[in-house]
């Protein structure tokens, strides 16, 4: 058996137990959002009766495009979390607000494509402006990847692909102030090579104060919105969340992108950045926010984080083992049945342990967008996930504005990821500054402490209840 995380390769050797030998594609310390899989992997895979992926967009693209092309074609491929409700658990929408002073801009691909593992790729065209745009993404080292550069014209390098329904966070960077007309095209890529030209369109950036919008457009200046693909129609738009949390959809030709002059940063020192422009010229910078790739859809794709889900992948597991090894039916279900048991006294003790976290008290704040369900499931509330702006060290203006949030929330503690630790320097120096704990809680991985599901929910409970002023159990 292959597993994309250690998470679910613990869960299906619970249910398994020796009649399966359990794999995980990306390692127990590692990030699946970003991680890029190995030959070794591929080989893995080819080798694999069923794959269990977790799905909901949780895994980097590349990850289930090797799946995909390496899995034999009768192999049963599962996406845990695509049929939860199916088997008692529950799916909530992911939710992001960074409270950025400026626009939060994406690109995101939504509709269908048919094929399994197929992708879709948007392609930068042509650019009308004063100045030159450059695309980027900044990985969680701090390096750049360049996505789109018109310094030097375009071509089919001058492009994302993704998943259906998937969005991603990127930088966007403009090296002088004015009006920036961006036309892009679109089109679906199979495995097996096939490509189909879907359709485009043009956006209007308007870059610096004194840049005055077109007439009867709309000016979004703030908040969350992505440049968008419609695989099926072919149709381009700006896809926007309101104040309300609601998503319209609005025509390219009807509005306009400000990257106003509080955007405005300097190009950093070193070779990494020099694709920029040189060091200290101008730039205006609409920041990727979350650092790292972080590829994902509209649906929060943790479930595992409430218990209760982890006991609805069970369910499924138990199932599809038994329909790809019926003579392992008894074998299943007798360790599935176990499992649950052991999972629910787990639920109820990660409930009682935070139920002592007093009520005013029990606010989250962490590097990475993963507690939602925990923070649903056991009364919490989730305040912020707190990362540096990629691509620099954050002004001191920034930093201020960081603990004010943190001292306004009057959080006793900020959490920690382990395997994202190098994100959080910022926030640990900040938290340290308030004088508020610095803990540790664990979202997609495992390390070198924690092995196991189990161990992973009583350390999140225990942790939370100590840092938050509750009784750990």
């Amino acid at each position: 058996m292959s597993t994309t995380t250690a998470v679910l390769a613990d869960l299906v050797s619970r249910v398994g137990g020796d009649r399966v030998d359990v794999t995980s594609i990306v390692p127990r310390n590692g990030d699946p959002h970003s991680y890029e899989p190995s030959p070794g992997d591929a080989t893995g895979v080819t080798r694999a009766d069923v794959v269990f992926s977790n799905g909901l967009l949780l895994e980097e693209p590349g990850i289930m495009k090797m799946v995909h092309s390496n899995a034999g074609k009768s192999v049963p491929k599962v996406e845990l979390g695509e049929r939860l409700e199916e088997y008692g658990g529950t799916v909530i929408k992911l939710e992001e607000d960074l409270g950025l002073d400026v626009l939060w801009l994406g690109w995101a691909v939504e509709g269908e494509v048919a094929g399994a593992g197929a992708q879709v790729r948007t392609t930068a065209t042509k650019l009308e402006g004063p100045g030159d745009m450059r695309v980027y993404l900044t990985d969680t080292l701090g390096r750049p990847k360049v996505y789109v550069d018109s310094s030097d014209g375009f071509g089919d390098a001058d492009s994302f692909t993704l998943p259906p329904e998937a969005h991603t966070h990127v930088n966007w960077a403009f090296s002088e102030p004015g009006t920036y007309r961006l036309t892009v095209e679109g089109r679906t890529e199979s495995l097996d090579g096939h490509h189909e030209e879907i359709g485009g369109g043009t956006f209007t950036f308007t870059v610096g104060d004194s840049t005055e919008a077109p007439a009867g457009t709309e000016v979004l200046d703030g908040g969350h919105a992505d440049i968008a693909l419609d695989a099926e129609t072919g149709k381009v738009y700006v896809r926007a969340d309101d104040d309300s949390g609601e998503t319209r959809r609005i025509a390219a030709e009807d509005v306009v992108l400000d990257v106003p002059d509080r955007a405005r940063e300097s190009v950093p020192e070193g070779k990494p950045h020099s694709f920029l422009g040189a060091p200290g010229d101008d730039l205006w910078v609409l920041p990727q926010a979350v650092i790292g790739k972080h590829v994902h859809g509209d649906l929060d794709p943790h479930t595992w984080e409430d218990v209760a889900n982890a006991q609805a992948y069970v369910r499924r597991i138990e199932a599809e083992l038994t329909k790809a090894d019926p003579k392992g039916r008894a074998t299943y279900e007798k360790n599935a049945a176990r499992y649950l048991k052991m999972l629910g006294d787990l639920d109820e003790e990660v409930a009682r342990t935070l139920a002592t976290v007093p009520e005013q008290n029990r606010k989250l704040v962490t590097t990475h967008d993963a507690f939602g369900y925990l923070a649903k499931a056991y009364g919490m509330e989730v305040v912020g996930f707190v990362v540096p702006v990629p691509n620099q060290e954050p002004s001191a203006a920034e930093v201020e504005k960081l603990g004010n949030t943190i001292q306004e929330k009057q959080v006793p503690a900020v959490f920690l990821e382990p395997n994202l630790a190098a994100r959080a320097d910022v926030l640990r120096r900040v938290a340290e500054d308030q004088k508020v704990g610095v803990c540790t809680l664990y979202g997609d991985s495992f390390d070198d402490t924690i092995h196991d599901y189990v161990s992973m929910m009583r350390h999140n409970a225990t942790e939370l209840a100590e840092c938050l002023g509750g009784t750990a159990r």
